[in-house]
């Protein structure tokens, strides 16, 4: 997996994430480092799954920075309760859940077995820069 430490640079007039009472909601996130978009194209129904797996993992991760950003000392993200994955994909492509799970693993690997919830796999005709994928969550904070 690739992995980044650094916040996401928000490509528009948004915030990478905000936060209202416990929960924190991310804008969508592309496979981007520093503002640079690392991975684009279409996901194809002809590609290996585990081609798009970094993609995926640096997405969600920089979700995950998102919303750790809002975190005051002492607290922490207890779950995810929404995490949705929008895909680039090709008409014919119909593996969304699989490429899904990338993200669902990533989040289980940062956060905890306990920290997954509900999700949402969408194939989307393009996305922004044509990234192959972008992901958005809602965390609830805990002290």
């Amino acid at each position: 997996m690739t992995r980044n430490t650094e916040q996401p640079i928000p490509q528009g007039k948004y915030l990478a994430a905000v936060r209202h009472a416990e929960l924190i909601y991310t804008s969508g996130m592309t496979p981007r480092k520093s503002g640079t978009l690392i991975y684009s194209g279409k996901i194809r129904s002809s590609d290996p799954l585990e081609s798009h797996r970094d993609a995926v993992c640096l997405a969600t991760l920089n979700a995950l920075i998102a919303a750790q950003s809002c975190l005051e000392k002492g607290e922490k993200i207890a779950v995810i309760l929404r995490l949705e994955i929008l895909l680039n994909a090709e008409p014919e492509f119909t593996a969304h859940s699989k490429i899904a799970d990338y993200a669902s693993e990533t989040v289980i690997e940062h956060l905890g077995p306990e920290s997954i919830g509900s999700r949402a796999a969408i194939g989307v005709a393009s996305l922004p820069s044509n990234a192959p994928v972008e992901v958005t969550l809602i965390a609830k904070v805990v002290s």
